[in-house]
């Protein structure tokens, strides 16, 4: 919705933030991508510096299921606002994005759920393929980078199929979608990391969806540079919080007389004023400061892992720093 719940955006800037995610599908259906671009585009309106990138909806193809219909011209979609109908075509999405002015935009693709028959795999394979050859036909804007988005559920030859395509298409960037769709951990792993090497070195890989913090160093590993997930924002407003001695759930009467911080390893603004004690008052109070202290929290542990990954890539010394994560480098490649 142009927002990071609970955040302010000079927060997430603060908090070393470069780029934030939003939705086209949900913009597009409220307020308007017209009434944005009224408002300067995306990056005025929502009062963000840094970039944007926003997903296709494709996702909502997944999600909202009894509220549309796919074509192989497009999707038919129910609002969940007020239940109006609009069909979205590849070439509507385009023109979406580019009116919002964002800076990465998504193709539009069809996820088909784990455990999907064969046939429906191979149907939304097809329409992904054939919707990112007129999104690239339908691109006008300068400088907006557009990404095509692999498709073919754990069929790696359909993967394999997928990614070649999209890479004869030749897009600014490439992703991984269709996963963390109620598969197996060990199959978002498997086919995460065969993915990922299909596709070109020399341009920026994406994993959408993804993850945990162990999952993000092992899909490093394997080659991603991109990921997005609700994981740090929804699970505190949830009440639990990520740390370097694994997670804490705030509510646990264990807390209630704790004067320790969340993580004695972080330097974030929550960790450095607040015990768990109070943490958990807070929430089991209901009061709202418990949620913004505790995504504040997360979204810093998320931004520093990925800084201490990129630090040690660069370096030269990535199984070390994975290692002093928890993660075993041999694993990761091997998933």
């Amino acid at each position: 919705y142009g927002a990071v719940k609970g955040m302010a955006p000079w927060e997430i800037e603060d908090l070393g933030a470069g780029i934030l995610l939003s939705n086209a599908y949900h913009l597009a259906m409220r307020p308007g991508a017209d009434q944005i671009a009224e408002q300067g585009g995306l990056h005025a309106f929502m009062g963000w510096r840094g970039a944007i990138l926003t997903d296709s909806g494709g996702f909502q193809v997944f999600s909202l299921k009894g509220m549309r219909k796919v074509t192989d011209d497009g999707v038919l979609f129910q609002s969940h606002v007020d239940g109006s109908k609009r069909f979205f075509r590849p070439e509507d999405v385009v023109e979406i994005q580019e009116k919002l002015g964002v800076d990465i935009a998504m193709v539009l693709d069809e996820c088909p759920p784990a455990g999907a028959p064969a046939a429906d795999v191979e149907r939304a394979l097809r329409r992904t393929t054939a919707w990112a050859r007129r999104s690239a036909e339908a691109r006008a804007r300068a400088g907006q980078l557009q990404f095509g988005i692999v498709q073919g559920g754990l069929d790696r030859a359909a993967r394999a199929r997928s990614a070649e395509d999209l890479v004869a298409i030749g897009f600014d960037g490439y992703a991984v979608g269709g996963l963390s769709v109620g598969e197996s951990r060990a199959d978002t792993l498997a086919t995460g990391a065969y993915a990922v090497a299909l596709l070109p070195e020399e341009r920026p890989r994406y994993l959408m969806g993804v993850g945990t913090p162990d999952e993000l160093v092992r899909f490093v590993a394997s080659g991603f540079d991109l990921f997005d997930c609700v994981l740090p924002t929804r699970n505190a407003r949830n009440g639990m919080a990520f740390t370097s001695e694994g997670s804490v759930v705030i509510k646990n009467a264990r807390n209630r007389d704790d004067s320790t911080p969340l993580d004695p390893a972080c330097t974030c603004s929550t960790c450095r004023n607040f015990s768990r004690a109070y943490l958990r008052h807070l929430f089991v109070s209901g009061e709202m400061l418990a949620a913004r202290l505790l995504t504040h929290h997360n979204l810093s542990f998320y931004l520093t892992r990925m800084q201490r990954l990129r630090s040690a890539l660069e370096e030269g010394r990535f199984a070390e720093e994975a290692a002093s994560m928890g993660v075993s480098l041999d694993e990761a490649v091997e998933a």
